[in-house]
């Protein structure tokens, strides 16, 4: 079904193009607005609207934005180098490799951590939308590290409350360019979709509350290793952080990293890694801990930068 929006056009969009305006109000790429607009679903007081004309604020806006495409559902194949950190009958804790998602959404034809898993004959909660089954917590495709997938619909439901109430403990490395002053800190800004809609996120007045805690491993001459604690889970959220106190992870191009460092890194990604997973097992209630080592591409990185000094 279609969703009808109709509001004024507000003062921050006054000589916007319209593409972009549709963009940032309702969080679309450039292209879907374009898209929405060619099929003469924007009105400006009662009028059609090319993509480039320009919007004036306090003027009515009619936006009929049609319904999101359905998600893929998830292929059940095995998927290379996923590997199985802890299993039992509630859980699976999974090394998550690079260049695969957590489970299908709408655009990536890659291999997920969902397809992986069915994909070897496990079965997983199947609380939850069906592209998503089991799925409690997400990591960017690139990023590799320890995640948890449910089993059980116990499991599920008090996983996702965990998640929900921020009681389990994410740990994170990266490596980002240059040394953040201080070398210890938080970075506290509000983070919602990049106002360009190409998918990339940023730090905006009045976006989400997110919350990053950091802390130095060890300083090299042309980077820092740091050790992140999140107290929020926003996506893309030390990606988007680090970028904003110009120190980005390396290999991190999106987000500005340079693309020469990252060349004599031998970075085709960013170099963020979950490498510590700790919350309250959802059978038994007692705490568990479990830990993921280095990648090789990451640790490759990790000497090169080391010789460096």
């Amino acid at each position: 079904m279609s969703d009808v929006r109709s509001m004024p056009v507000p003062d921050g969009l006054e000589g916007e193009r319209a593409d972009a305006a549709l963009s940032r109000l309702f969080g679309l790429s450039r292209g879907r607005a374009a898209d929405i607009i060619a099929a003469g679903d924007v009105l400006l007081d009662g009028r059609e609207v090319g993509k480039s004309d320009r919007l004036h604020a306090g003027a009515w806006l009619e936006v009929t934005l049609p319904p999101p495409p359905a998600p893929p559902a998830p292929v059940a194949e095995p998927v290379a180098g996923l590997g199985i950190l802890y299993e039992d009958d509630d859980i699976v804790v999974v090394n998550k490799p690079t260049g695969v998602a957590a489970h299908p959404t709408t655009g990536w034809t890659g291999p997920t951590v969902l397809g992986g898993l069915l994909g070897t004959g496990r079965t997983v909660a199947t609380s939850g939308a069906a592209e998503r089954q089991g799925i409690v917590h997400r990591l960017d495709a690139n990023t590799t590290g320890a995640m948890v997938v449910a089993k059980s619909e116990t499991a599920y439901s008090r996983l996702k409350r965990a998640f929900k109430e921020r009681t389990v403990k994410k740990r994170y490395q990266a490596l980002v360019q240059g040394h953040p002053d201080p070398f210890r800190g938080t970075v506290d800004a509000p983070i919602d979709r990049h106002p360009s809609g190409d998918g990339r996120f940023a730090v905006v007045a009045g976006g989400r509350p997110s919350v990053t805690h950091y802390d130095t491993v060890e300083a090299f001459r042309a980077a820092t290793l740091l050790d992140v604690d999140l107290e929020t889970g926003r996506t893309h959220q030390i990606r988007v952080h680090m970028s904003a106190i110009r120190h980005p992870i390396a290999g991190d191009l999106a987000y500005g990293a340079d693309p020469t460092l990252a060349a004599r890194l031998g970075l085709r990604r960013q170099w963020l890694h979950a490498v510590r997973l700790g919350f309250e097992h959802p059978g038994h209630g007692g705490w568990v801990e479990f830990e993921s080592p280095y990648p090789d591409d990451l640790a490759r990185a990790l000497d090169a930068v080391a010789e460096d000094g």
